[in-house]
């Protein structure tokens, strides 16, 4: 069993299976509802829209969680006013906004003329340099997605199945969506360090996902889902250790096969109940 615990060993892996955990218990209640609501092109493009903040961060030396958190402020701000605009589809004005960051980020980086800028870990991750300060940034994120995601669980349900229906219960659809994307964004902001930008999905999406088949309820999902998310990053770091392979790309593509292997069994449930329940062939007698 030593292969097993061996990598747990090391102080720094630890301390990535901790972030991992933490940032899996943070995409839960965002990633869940963003799988229940068909939001998963917008939580890529939140995602991409990080990078002008943490590149400017970058260049001035500053902190690069913080840069994240005012590029997602913006995209957030964003997305609201132009779903907002009657003549403009949601999903033109995030593919606008999603493009335009990702532009803007790119110049900023082309304006350093070393290219100092290290993209590696924003766009792929870096889960094992993660900190101890790190950790407590992670822990705070987490209760504030908690405390947040217990008081508008109610407003969030019914604007999952029907706005209108949260419009005519005084639920505030619009103010409920707005925070809803503050929840998207601090998820996406708390896992890019782990995962990086192009993987993000893969613990803010796949998790949920393959929780849904399973659970009986919107809380059981994010149960099952946050689950899913530390079985992945515990498991990604293993092969990572022995594999000697990216630690953030293996904990994504870990998460995503959970997603299949869900879906493959679900499927074999569905099939078996079926035909359990089938009526019994009738005999013809000739």
């Amino acid at each position: 069993m030593e292969w097993l615990t061996a990598p747990f060993e090391v102080t720094f892996v630890q301390r990535a299976l901790w972030a991992g955990i933490l940032v899996s218990a943070i995409c839960a209640p965002a990633g869940t509802w963003v799988v229940l609501r068909g939001m998963a092109f917008l939580g890529d493009a939140m995602s991409h829209g990080l990078l002008p903040g943490v590149a400017l961060a970058a260049l001035l030396g500053g902190n690069l969680m913080v840069g994240a958190v005012v590029s997602a402020a913006v995209m957030t701000a964003g997305v609201t006013a132009l779903g907002r605009t009657p003549r403009l589809s949601q999903d033109t004005g995030i593919g606008l906004l999603f493009v335009g960051m990702l532009s803007l980020g790119v110049i900023i980086v082309s304006r350093s003329q070393s290219f100092a800028v290290d993209l590696t870990g924003f766009l792929f991750g870096d889960v094992l340099a993660v900190r101890q300060q790190d950790l407590l940034v992670l822990a705070g994120a987490l209760l504030a997605a908690l405390v947040v995601s217990v008081l508008g669980h109610r407003a969030f349900l019914a604007l999952a199945f029907d706005s209108r229906k949260a419009h005519t219960l005084g639920l505030r659809p619009r103010l409920a969506h707005a925070v809803l994307l503050g929840l998207l964004g601090l998820a996406i902001v708390a896992s890019f360090h782990i995962v990086g930008t192009l993987l993000v999905l893969g613990l803010l999406i796949a998790p949920p996902a393959a929780a849904l088949p399973w659970a009986r309820s919107v809380r059981g999902v994010m149960a099952l889902a946050a689950l899913l998310g530390a079985s992945a990053t515990f498991g990604g770091l293993l092969l990572s250790w022995h594999l000697s392979t990216a630690a953030g790309a293996t904990v994504a593509a870990l998460a995503v096969s959970l997603f299949f292997l869900s879906h493959v069994l679900s499927g074999l449930r569905y099939r078996r109940t079926r035909h359990a329940h089938a009526p019994a062939p009738v005999l013809e007698v000739n």
